[in-house]
């Protein structure tokens, strides 16, 4: 199985991944495409031609950014629509409210590095909740509609931070071992990944693809939790402690929007299911973590705990 490379780089744009592709008749969900690269993605399915679902919580705010991304007009259409993915009844009124076929589904909101163990109704530790189990379910719920359109893409943003934790299946919540903050949200991402893994075995025959990526870093609102401390270890403040729109080697919105619509739309990977991307590129498998954060370890893509986690999946959402 060859790896995939695309003739773009790290410093690529949405818009330039999806410069000619034709969107018109197609629709699109992509979570918190309110801000960040989340609403560079609805922009460039939209500028494309695609009818694009804004799934946020905060419907103001979709609301603004869609009239936002409107105003000057555009060839498809930005809609927005309630979704709390810690909210189980959220994501079964949208799965419900969902009628007709849907192209591509982008899952791309998500929370990083809680200061503390904040747990959702269920008892489930709440990065592992939104991150993963949230967009599982609605993934899940949106299967027919996924099917029905011959040819969906299911686009998963992950992160390199997979490369700090495993999912620890003896203890996904922990309810034994110490919280720490970074080794939740890395143990969600990998199980992100580990699902898209789980998803190509066995959707392949309904002709949807599934595949994460990590964005690069973005100064989006997912760094909100970050103290000053923790902004100085990411290299997202000088040394004043003024924090920086672009750090030296992070990217634009645009940039970090990139390989999420390449996924989406580009037919630069048609047919291309269960990998893991960066810089709009298939990412190397590496032996062990990166300083760099580059690549995906292994234990994010293997198969057998990909088959775990689905199973535990299905068992927590009584599925």
């Amino acid at each position: 199985m060859s790896r995939i490379i695309t003739p773009f780089s790290a410093q690529s744009t949405a818009a330039e991944v999806i410069a000619g592709v034709d969107l018109t008749s197609r629709r699109a969900v992509v979570t918190g495409g309110a801000s960040g690269i989340g609403l560079e993605t609805v922009r460039a399915l939209a500028n494309a031609g695609a009818d694009v679902t804004v799934a946020v919580r905060d419907t103001a705010a979709g609301e603004r950014a869609a009239a936002d991304l409107t105003a000057g007009g555009t060839p498809g259409t930005v809609r927005v629509a309630h979704l709390d993915l810690a909210d189980r009844a959220s994501i079964d009124a949208f799965v419900t409210g969902w009628t007709g076929p849907l192209h591509i589904l982008v899952d791309n909101a998500g929370v990083m590095a809680l200061p503390e163990l904040t747990r959702t109704a269920e008892g489930w530790e709440t990065q592992f909740a939104i991150n993963h189990l949230g967009h599982a379910e609605l993934t899940l719920g949106l299967h027919d509609a996924l099917a029905a359109a011959h040819g969906a893409r299911i686009v998963v943003v992950s992160s390199s931070a997979h490369q700090q934790s495993p999912v620890v299946f003896d203890d996904i919540h922990f309810t034994a071992r110490p919280y720490e903050a970074w080794s939740a949200y890395g143990q969600s991402k990998t199980a992100t990944i580990l699902f898209t893994v789980a998803l190509a075995h066995r959707w392949a025959a309904d002709g949807i693809t599934a595949n994460a990526l990590h964005p690069g870093g973005i100064m989006t609102n997912l760094q909100r939790h970050l103290d000053d401390a923790q902004l100085r270890w990411v290299g997202a403040v000088d040394e004043q402690g003024n924090r920086l729109q672009v750090p030296p080697g992070w990217k634009t919105p645009q940039q970090g929007a990139a390989t999420s619509v390449l996924l989406a739309a580009s037919p630069e990977v048609n047919g291309v299911t269960g990998r893991y991307f960066e810089d709009a590129n298939e990412a190397l498998v590496i032996a062990e973590r990166s300083d760099g954060m580059s690549g995906v370890l292994p234990y994010a893509l293997d198969d057998k705990d990909a088959d775990i986690l689905w199973k535990e999946t299905l068992r927590l959402l009584r599925r």
